[in-house]
């Protein structure tokens, strides 16, 4: 029963942060110097800012995997103890 609480636990932070990530994602287009350009290479405050959503996302997938390792070691500690 713990270990379903303390999965409960995480899921809730771990949602908090999906949230708190979600709305860290800017809008870069309204910068002065972003080039609209395809393909194009950004320099100065859109760079930063398309670097800043590059790692917001990849934050994001980070919290999808550990979320799957936390639920199968819950699944794992269940069949522990029904054997």
């Amino acid at each position: 029963m713990a270990m379903v609480g303390a999965f409960i636990a995480v899921s809730i932070m771990l949602g908090i942060g999906v949230q708190i990530l979600g709305n860290s994602v800017q809008d870069c287009t309204n910068l002065p110097d972003f080039n609209v350009t395809a393909g194009a290479t950004q320099t100065g405050w859109a760079a930063q800012c398309e670097t800043t959503n590059t790692q917001s996302q990849s934050a994001y997938s980070l919290l999808i995997i550990v979320i799957i390792v936390i639920a199968a070691v819950v699944i794992l500690a269940v069949v522990r103890m029904l054997a």
